[in-house]
């Protein structure tokens, strides 16, 4: 069935406009605003599931249980910041949530305060994309992925940190700093693996 002249620009017309202007199309019940919502922002919010989830398929999981809370809460968006910011913290807290209850990330998930190594504060210098660096991210154990996503790239206290996740916020200090280690340790053995195979053993 061919899409009418009208319809076709409806449509242009919603992909066009500025994100205020978008909500309050969503906000009526429109179908084609709320389709253009999600479109808009979903590509950087799977990235975000993607960060504290360790497959694509529970990422997506993530994002359609975000997506339903932002629809759901659409009409609390006081429009007193940017809209992908707030859709991001549903975000965030869709996949905390989706975490805690899923079994097979319940047992990575115990944040156990013990006495660890000191950590530098001198970061190597290494050359690494940012999708390399996500990979790695990834490959963390599932409490030090998520307490160094939320500290690291969602910028939150440690003492926020611990109220969402109901731990002492120096426990999340010492998981940040162990995430850190591992990162920055793995980080190093890739940078010399690759200088052996530039310069040969």
């Amino acid at each position: 069935m061919q899409r009418s002249p009208k319809s076709i620009c409806q449509r242009f017309a919603i992909g066009h406009m500025n994100d205020n202007k978008l909500l309050r199309e969503a906000l009526k019940g429109k179908p084609e605003a709320q389709h253009e919502l999600y479109h808009r922002f979903a590509p950087a919010m799977l990235g975000v599931c993607f960060r504290y989830t360790k497959s694509l398929t529970d990422a997506e999981d993530v994002l359609q249980e975000g997506f339903v809370k932002v629809f759901k809460h659409l009409h609390q968006f006081k429009g007193d910041g940017q809209l992908g910011a707030w859709i991001r913290r549903i975000m965030v807290n869709s996949a905390l949530n989706f975490l805690k209850t899923n079994k097979k990330y319940q047992h990575d998930l115990l944040y156990n305060d013990v006495v660890l190594h000191p950590v530098s504060l001198e970061d190597p210098v290494i050359q690494i994309e940012a999708k390399e660096l996500a990979a790695l991210i990834r490959q963390l154990p599932t409490g030090y992925q998520t307490i160094f996503n939320l500290h690291a790239v969602e910028g939150y206290s440690h003492v926020e940190i611990g109220e969402m996740l109901g731990i002492a916020d120096g426990t999340s200090r010492s998981q940040y700093a162990r995430a850190r280690a591992l990162l920055i340790d793995w980080l190093k053995k890739i940078s010399l693996s690759e200088q052996k195979e530039r310069y040969g053993k």
